[in-house]
């Protein structure tokens, strides 16, 4: 017989968790994660991006902050100063993934709390990783699976906040709740509701009763979508020509996803240098040549996938 599992004892550990990691400022996105780490601590400045006033997480993280009573500031970054920002978070991350839109996003974020004398910033991120919050995740083997993705959890916030200048607190990576949450039946993390999956399903059921429904049964929103950050994806492409971008591929010998991706490597090219060669032990990534460590199959520098 399976143990009862303790709504309370979830909502305990977590708060426990996040008095471990006790921050001046929140990254509020207004989805599940951040806005959960804002009812336990409601007394943070809380920080958003909206670029070019596009995106969809600004609205909810008002609502947040009003109902909570916190102090809300927000970003509002136009594409010239996104792309001027981009060779940063480049150099910072040493990567060109395509995912640089997200880490931008988070860059903004952080500078912002910087600007409002934050010296330590919490964000939301492991929460999608521990508890399902992926739609790849709803039909996986989680008992399988999320033992083994704890384990390589890496996120741009911690080398984009080293570089800032703000200490980055993690309440959902926390070691203690890790080991915690790891062992939660994977059943409570998905439930199919009136024929849709959810993933966070225990999570949601454990704050349902204190924060806003709309927050609570929030759809996942990639940050990308939820900053505006995603038309950064449009104007890029729109940089480089068909033609180049056959003869780059050709002059490189790199499986490009797209001309944007081409943008942010001959970025990677200026500011970081050459692509980094296997260490011993390591395995080459089939689209860029760098080495990936054995038990990887995601490429951290070309973000390639699988490798």
């Amino acid at each position: 017989m399976k143990k009862k599992f303790s709504i309370q004892k979830l909502r305990e550990k977590l708060s426990e968790s996040v008095q471990r990691n006790l921050s001046e400022g929140l990254l509020l996105s207004g989805g599940l994660d951040s806005s959960i780490l804002a009812f336990l601590v409601p007394d943070m400045k809380t920080f958003t991006v909206d670029f070019e006033s596009s995106g969809s997480d600004l609205n909810y993280a008002k609502m947040l902050a009003k109902d909570l009573g916190m102090k809300h500031y927000c970003s509002y970054p136009s594409a010239d100063e996104a792309i001027a920002a981009i060779p940063t978070v480049i150099k910072v991350l040493k990567t060109f993934d395509p995912a640089i839109p997200n880490d931008v996003a988070v860059y903004f974020g952080l500078k912002l709390a910087k600007e409002h004398g934050c010296k330590s910033v919490m964000t939301g991120d492991g929460g999608d990783e521990l508890f399902a919050g992926y739609d790849y995740m709803l039909n996986l083997d989680l008992g399988d699976y999320i033992p083994k993705i704890v384990k390589s959890m890496h996120f741009s916030s911690n080398e984009l906040g080293e570089f800032i200048g703000i200490d980055i607190k993690q309440p959902y990576i926390d070691r203690k709740f890790v080991e915690f949450a790891v062992k939660i039946d994977p059943e409570l993390k998905i439930r199919t509701i009136d024929g849709k999956k959810w993933g966070k399903w225990i999570l949601r059921k454990t704050f349902e009763d204190v924060l806003p429904n709309e927050i609570m049964w929030r759809e996942k929103v990639p940050l990308e979508f939820g900053s505006g950050t995603t038309k950064l994806r449009t104007i890029l492409e729109s940089k480089v020509s068909d033609k180049e971008f056959k003869e780059k591929e050709e002059e490189y010998a790199i499986k490009f996803r797209s001309k944007e991706h081409l943008f942010y490597y001959e970025t990677y090219r200026k500011v970081v240098g050459e692509i980094p060669s296997p260490k011993k032990g390591e395995k080459r990534c089939t689209y860029c040549g760098a080495g990936v460590p054995v038990q990887s199959n995601h490429c951290g520098v070309c973000g390639g996938f699988p490798v």
